[in-house]
């Protein structure tokens, strides 16, 4: 079995990779029949000089491997046909900005694996990079809090080194006695959280959180009956949630009215009523002044993520009464970070997490038969057509 590392050719730059050099080693002493091959690369955080050094093969032509490792969409003409490869390519929600990679991978009889279908037998992700979202995003947040009322300045999040150096910031910072809320209690949610905890800022129940005045900055993480209620009245579980998300509301208003920055890190499901609408952002009594929504859904559950920003431009205004962006210096607007590619500005984190997971839960499944029906459940495409559990996108694939 010949693996291979590809180059990131996607524009802007992603500096992320799926193995180290650390773990390509690792790869190769756990499964000696293993050959590895790293594409150079002048962007890559990690030197083609730092894989060469540990004995790892590093060639401008990998093109003889049969199994390719990348982490975002790939270039149509860069794809070698009937190989396997192993990448984020953002089809699965029918994105049509992508549909012509998708058909590309099906007319060259490629098997395509993406990140996010490599799964348990429960259906639970195993690989991504939720966790750096969480944590550069919440960074993010108090970035943009300092911005709207000029009270520091924290670099990029790309400037610096590690998760640990970003929390040396933070933990700088002197801060009034604001209230933050947090969504989510996935990776991203997760992610997020560590960076609170470790600048010791003090957590709070929701109760806590919604009467209560305190003399320093607290957070509180909730969890989807918190913001979400039935609409017939019944308090039931979060299982009842999941199954049946149009019998529920927002019940969000209730933090809207005495948060001051919200940090979103939920997964929302297909279905379930939107978190934060425009009314509320609207209403006299609402709160919030900055939204740093790290899952990032674009005209979806928080009515100000308006649009996706950037790491060079990461924040801007949104004017509740228009429904509109508007510069973040205009005095009625809400300060919004919304990057939906938060793990690039931490890549050598990010890649040292990814390779980790990766050598744990996907690497072992080439050796072993696939036991645990890893790559059978992940695998999107084969014999140039959809496998059935991802049959759902032929309509997609077709352009309609």
């Amino acid at each position: 079995m010949k693996f291979g590392i590809i180059k990131e050719r996607k524009t802007p730059p992603d500096r992320r990779v799926v193995f180290t050099p650390q773990e390509l080693v690792r790869l190769q002493n756990e499964h000696p029949d293993a050959e590895v091959k790293v594409e150079t690369s002048d962007i890559r955080v990690f030197k083609d000089e730092e894989y060469s050094d540990l004995g790892i093969a590093v060639a401008t032509d990998i093109s003889d491997c049969d199994v390719f490792f990348g982490v975002k969409e790939i270039p149509v003409d860069y794809l070698i046909p009937n190989k396997k490869y192993f990448f984020f390519s953002h089809t699965l929600k029918k994105q049509l900005h992508n549909r012509k990679l998708l058909q590309a991978i099906l007319a060259k009889n490629i098997e395509l694996y993406d990140h996010e279908t490599i799964v348990d037998d429960k259906h639970r992700r195993l690989i991504g990079f939720g966790r750096y979202a969480g944590i550069v995003g919440a960074y993010n947040g108090f970035r943009a809090f300092g911005v709207k009322y000029d009270l520091y300045t924290l670099p990029k999040a790309e400037r610096l080194h590690s998760k640990e150096d970003l929390i040396v910031r933070l933990k700088r910072l002197t801060l009034p006695n604001i209230k933050i809320v947090l969504t989510g209690h996935g990776k991203v949610g997760m992610g997020a959280k560590e960076m609170l905890d470790g600048m010791k800022m003090k957590e709070v129940s929701a109760a806590d959180f919604l009467t209560k005045l305190y003399s320093q900055p607290v957070y509180t993480q909730i969890d989807v009956l918190d913001y979400n209620k039935r609409l017939d009245g019944q308090v039931l579980d979060n299982t009842d949630f999941y199954q049946n998300p149009t019998a529920y509301t927002s019940d969000f208003e209730r933090f809207s009215k005495v948060a001051d920055v919200f940090m979103a890190g939920h997964f929302h499901g297909n279905g379930s009523p939107d978190i934060l609408t425009n009314p509320m952002l609207q209403a006299a009594d609402c709160k919030i002044k900055v939204v740093a929504d790290i899952s990032c859904d674009v005209d979806g559950p928080i009515a100000c993520t308006v649009k996706a920003s950037t790491i060079a431009e990461p924040f801007f205004g949104y004017l509740p009464i228009e429904h509109k962006e508007v510069p973040y210096t205009h005095p009625g607007s809400i300060m919004v970070m919304s990057v939906d590619n938060l793990p690039c500005e931490l890549p050598k984190d990010a890649s040292e997490g990814f390779g980790e997971m990766f050598m744990e839960h996907v690497i072992p499944a080439f050796f072993n038969g696939d036991k645990d029906g890893i790559l059978e459940r992940a695998k999107m495409t084969t014999a140039g057509k959809l496998t059935p559990r991802f049959a759902y996108l032929q309509d997609y694939v077709d352009g309609n």
